[in-house]
């Protein structure tokens, strides 16, 4: 298994079919929680949830054909225990989405047992609403025996019930795959008044008062990713740095492979890197693969050669068969193409429609003004579809609305006569750096051309931080997800 690979997909497909048995030395999985929260993995844009992972996730959490299909496969192809198991949780809690998650959690744990080394540990991180069942899930498919830790993650967050006790905390299950396993203890803070017979040596002082070090135990009060924090990438189950760097140090060691099967903004991925352990990420969303991406190249310089993608398409042929299968998945894969922020252009009502002719941004730097710098917007436009000269006339009506400099039309499709000369008649616009240049008004890119390496003509390309533009973007939901916290 090859370091640095992130997989686009299923990760229940891709275990079975891309990665051997006994493979990883670390696994933490932070699945979707089954609560009611709109499948809280997801990416936001603007207000509302991204409709690329709503649509990949929403047919595991219903209870239907395919989710019976698998439940049905688990009573009758699995072992004693795991067969029992899911019969007695159809009695307990009846066909319901509740089942339809358990089935889809169970069927990638099992998966997820095997690629473990016999040496390897497990992380489960899950919340108080399906806890309880994913504990007796993980009994019978890593053995009561292999339990060793419940950790309660506590957190700090805005919201407060007069209903009940605030939730401020996540379940994580810590499981090993053998007793003959890889631990290294890790140590923490603890303030104490006497010394209990620490020696002088090891007390140190803070604007706290006298601490030493201690064994650390099975309640972790570490600070969530607020949104003021620098960390902050626009997801907003994002785990903090700190979380992870714990596990990652507690169960493995440098040149370990780690996996992280929903790795959605990667912060497993990135806090591995950091520490030099190796690294594998699965996510079903090409939004995810495209800001880890940014993320790593931003935080270690990795270039597009040093990380392995594997499940993107690489020619036309499989961008038109991605575009047949999910067309907001293709959206994605495009705008990544030419380095374009997802533009926040879908409403919470009308997810699925019109998308007002903005599916991405891209900023780029025009000059400087009085010792000012001055950036320029193009918006982009992705077409997977049949394409007519409407569709450039449409894109220049959207680029004065908006009041951009010019627009991008991506098509997979080669452009028309007629498209081509509407792009041409919409004329350029220019930048004073140490003279004056002219860039096209409307420019027309067929992904064909786009995968041989040609870019728009812009002065520069993207300018500012992906994932600090993924940040931007989610500030306007700072109340709205404090209120999901009560």
């Amino acid at each position: 298994m090859k370091n640095r690979t992130l997989y686009f997909g299923d990760n229940l497909e891709i275990l079975r079919k891309k990665i051997p048995d006994k493979t990883f030395d670390l696994i933490y999985l932070d699945p979707p929680f089954n609560s009611n929260r709109n499948y809280n993995v997801l990416f936001k844009e603007g207000l509302q949830d991204s409709p690329a992972q709503v649509q990949a996730f929403e047919d595991s959490w219903h209870w239907n054909e395919d989710s019976k299909h698998t439940f049905d496969h688990l009573v009758t192809k699995s072992t004693g225990d795991i067969s029992n198991l899911m019969q007695a949780l159809e009695k307990m809690i009846g066909h319901n989405d509740m089942l339809a998650y358990l089935t889809m959690m169970t069927v990638r744990l099992i998966e997820l047992h095997r690629v473990l080394k016999n040496t390897g540990s497990i992380y489960l991180h899950c919340d108080p609403t399906a806890s309880h069942y994913l504990k007796v899930v993980m009994d019978a498919i890593f053995g009561k025996k292999n339990f060793r830790n419940e950790i309660i993650w506590f957190y700090k967050t805005g919201g407060a019930s007069k209903d009940h006790f605030s939730k401020k905390h996540d379940t994580i299950f810590f499981y090993t795959k053998t007793e003959d396993y890889f631990f290294c203890p890790q140590k923490e803070k603890s303030y104490m008044m006497h010394e209990y017979g620490f020696k002088k040596s090891e007390f140190f002082k803070d604007e706290k008062g006298q601490y030493t070090f201690v064994l650390m135990k099975d309640v972790w009060e570490i600070p969530s990713v607020g949104s003021a924090d620098k960390q902050r990438l626009g997801f907003p189950t994002q785990k903090p740095e700190a979380l992870l760097e714990r596990i990652i140090k507690a169960s493995s060691k440098e040149g370990d492979l780690i996996l992280d099967p929903f790795c959605g903004c990667g912060t497993t991925v990135s806090v591995a890197e950091r520490l030099k352990r190796n690294w594998v990420g699965i996510d079903i969303t090409t939004l995810a693969i495209n800001l880890i991406k940014r993320r790593l190249r931003d935080q270690f310089g990795l270039g597009v050669k040093q990380i392995i993608t594997d499940g993107l398409p690489t020619d036309l042929a499989a961008a038109k068969e991605m575009f047949t299968k999910d067309a907001f998945q293709f959206e994605y894969w495009a705008l990544d193409l030419i380095n374009a922020m997802p533009g926040p252009s879908k409403s919470k009502e009308n997810m699925r429609g019109a998308d007002k002719g903005i599916d991405g941004i891209v900023t780029f730097y025009k000059g400087a003004t009085n010792g000012k710098t001055e950036y320029g917007k193009a918006i982009v436009q992705v077409k997977g579809g049949a394409t007519h000269r409407n569709d450039i006339a449409t894109l220049k009506g959207d680029v004065e609305r908006e009041k951009a400099d010019c627009g991008i039309f991506i098509t997979l499709e080669a452009p028309t006569k007629p498209m081509i000369q509407e792009a041409v008649d919409a004329g350029s616009f220019s930048v004073m750096f140490s003279d004056k240049f002219e860039f096209p008004k409307i420019q027309t890119l067929t992904v064909e051309e786009l995968l041989k390496g040609k870019q728009p003509n812009l002065p520069y390309g993207l300018v500012k931080n992906y994932h600090k533009e993924a940040k931007a973007v989610e500030e306007d939901n700072n109340i709205r997800q404090n209120n999901l916290n009560i």
